[in-house]
Protein backbone atom coordinates (compact mmCIF):
# COMPACT_ATOMS: atom_id res chain seq x y z
CA UNK A 1 0.00 0.00 0.00
CA UNK A 2 1.24 3.47 -0.88
CA UNK A 3 -0.56 6.65 0.12
CA UNK A 4 0.69 9.60 -1.91
CA UNK A 5 0.60 13.17 -0.71
CA UNK A 6 -1.57 15.68 -2.52
CA UNK A 7 0.41 18.54 -0.99
CA UNK A 8 -0.40 20.91 1.85
CA UNK A 9 -0.30 18.05 4.39
CA UNK A 10 -3.10 16.01 2.81
CA UNK A 11 -2.98 12.50 1.31
CA UNK A 12 -4.80 10.77 -1.58
CA UNK A 13 -7.97 8.99 -0.49
CA UNK A 14 -7.62 10.14 3.12
CA UNK A 15 -10.48 12.18 4.54
CA UNK A 16 -9.84 15.21 6.74
CA UNK A 17 -11.95 14.42 9.79
CA UNK A 18 -12.95 16.26 12.92
CA UNK A 19 -10.49 15.69 15.75
CA UNK A 20 -13.21 14.13 17.88
CA UNK A 21 -16.83 13.28 17.18
CA UNK A 22 -18.13 15.61 19.84
CA UNK A 23 -17.08 17.92 22.59
CA UNK A 24 -15.75 21.42 22.98
CA UNK A 25 -12.61 20.78 25.03
CA UNK A 26 -10.37 21.49 22.03
CA UNK A 27 -10.03 24.19 19.38
CA UNK A 28 -9.31 24.01 15.63
CA UNK A 29 -7.98 20.44 15.32
CA UNK A 30 -8.37 17.95 12.44
CA UNK A 31 -7.17 14.37 11.96
CA UNK A 32 -6.39 12.10 9.04
CA UNK A 33 -5.92 8.34 9.35
CA UNK A 34 -3.40 7.18 6.72
CA UNK A 35 -2.94 3.58 7.93
CA UNK A 36 -5.43 1.55 9.98
CA UNK A 37 -3.29 -1.45 10.85
CA UNK A 38 -2.97 -5.04 9.72
CA UNK A 39 -2.88 -8.34 11.60
CA UNK A 40 0.80 -8.27 12.50
CA UNK A 41 1.11 -4.46 12.58
CA UNK A 42 -1.91 -3.42 14.71
CA UNK A 43 -1.24 0.33 14.79
CA UNK A 44 -2.87 3.44 13.36
CA UNK A 45 -0.73 6.06 11.68
CA UNK A 46 -2.43 9.45 11.82
CA UNK A 47 -1.82 13.11 11.07
CA UNK A 48 -3.25 15.79 13.35
CA UNK A 49 -3.24 19.47 12.60
CA UNK A 50 -3.86 22.12 15.22
CA UNK A 51 -4.71 25.50 13.71
CA UNK A 52 -2.89 28.68 14.82
CA UNK A 53 -3.72 29.31 18.46
CA UNK A 54 -5.62 26.01 18.70
CA UNK A 55 -5.22 23.17 21.16
CA UNK A 56 -5.99 19.50 21.65
CA UNK A 57 -7.94 18.11 24.58
CA UNK A 58 -6.26 17.87 27.99
CA UNK A 59 -6.44 14.12 28.55
CA UNK A 60 -4.76 10.88 29.55
CA UNK A 61 -5.33 7.21 28.71
CA UNK A 62 -3.91 3.77 29.42
CA UNK A 63 -2.27 3.45 26.00
CA UNK A 64 0.92 5.21 24.98
CA UNK A 65 1.63 6.94 21.71
CA UNK A 66 4.47 8.55 19.84
CA UNK A 67 4.29 11.82 17.91
CA UNK A 68 6.61 13.45 15.38
CA UNK A 69 6.10 17.12 14.54
CA UNK A 70 6.26 17.75 10.78
CA UNK A 71 4.76 21.24 10.52
CA UNK A 72 4.93 24.45 12.50
CA UNK A 73 5.64 25.14 16.12
CA UNK A 74 3.89 24.95 19.44
CA UNK A 75 4.16 23.61 22.94
CA UNK A 76 3.21 20.34 24.58
CA UNK A 77 2.28 19.41 28.12
CA UNK A 78 3.53 15.95 29.10
CA UNK A 79 2.85 15.07 32.76
CA UNK A 80 3.78 18.32 34.54
CA UNK A 81 6.22 19.82 32.04
CA UNK A 82 5.51 22.24 29.18
CA UNK A 83 8.03 22.09 26.33
CA UNK A 84 8.34 24.04 23.05
CA UNK A 85 8.14 21.75 19.99
CA UNK A 86 8.90 22.21 16.30
CA UNK A 87 9.57 20.23 13.11
CA UNK A 88 11.28 16.89 13.58
CA UNK A 89 10.81 16.84 17.36
CA UNK A 90 9.51 13.54 18.72
CA UNK A 91 7.22 13.31 21.74
CA UNK A 92 6.51 10.09 23.65
CA UNK A 93 3.32 10.07 25.71
CA UNK A 94 3.56 7.32 28.37
CA UNK A 95 0.42 5.56 29.65
CA UNK A 96 -1.80 7.53 32.07
CA UNK A 97 0.09 10.77 31.46
CA UNK A 98 -1.72 14.10 31.19
CA UNK A 99 -0.96 15.73 27.85
CA UNK A 100 -2.13 18.55 25.60
CA UNK A 101 -0.77 20.12 22.39
CA UNK A 102 -1.02 23.83 21.56
CA UNK A 103 -0.06 25.53 18.32
CA UNK A 104 1.69 28.89 18.33
CA UNK A 105 -0.58 31.83 17.47
CA UNK A 106 1.05 32.43 14.07
CA UNK A 107 1.24 28.95 12.54
CA UNK A 108 -0.45 25.54 12.50
CA UNK A 109 1.11 22.63 14.36
CA UNK A 110 1.04 19.36 12.42
CA UNK A 111 2.18 16.01 13.75
CA UNK A 112 2.20 12.35 12.86
CA UNK A 113 0.99 10.01 15.58
CA UNK A 114 1.32 6.26 15.91
CA UNK A 115 -0.98 4.45 18.32
CA UNK A 116 -2.26 0.89 18.88
CA UNK A 117 -5.47 0.04 17.01
CA UNK A 118 -7.01 -1.36 20.18
CA UNK A 119 -6.93 1.28 22.88
CA UNK A 120 -8.94 2.75 25.70
CA UNK A 121 -10.92 5.97 25.57
CA UNK A 122 -9.32 9.20 26.79
CA UNK A 123 -10.01 10.40 30.34
CA UNK A 124 -10.59 14.05 31.23
CA UNK A 125 -9.37 15.43 34.55
CA UNK A 126 -11.76 15.69 37.49
CA UNK A 127 -11.73 18.79 39.72
CA UNK A 128 -9.12 17.34 42.10
CA UNK A 129 -6.81 16.44 39.20
CA UNK A 130 -7.27 19.91 37.70
CA UNK A 131 -6.41 21.46 41.06
CA UNK A 132 -3.22 19.39 41.18
CA UNK A 133 -2.27 20.33 37.59
CA UNK A 134 -2.95 23.99 38.32
CA UNK A 135 -0.60 23.91 41.33
CA UNK A 136 2.22 24.56 38.84
CA UNK A 137 2.25 28.13 37.49
CA UNK A 138 3.63 26.95 34.13
CA UNK A 139 0.98 24.25 33.71
CA UNK A 140 -1.84 26.54 34.93
CA UNK A 141 -0.90 29.13 32.29
CA UNK A 142 -0.65 26.50 29.56
CA UNK A 143 -3.68 24.21 29.90
CA UNK A 144 -6.89 24.95 28.04
CA UNK A 145 -10.08 23.34 29.31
Amino acid sequence: MIVKTTGDFKWEGVDVLPYKEDGNMFRDVTRQVMFEGTGDLPVEFRYFEVGPGGHSTLERHEHQHAVMVIRGRGRVLVRDSVTPICCQDIVHIPPMTWHQFRADEDSPLGFLCIVACERDRPQRPCEAELEYLRSSDVVREFIQI
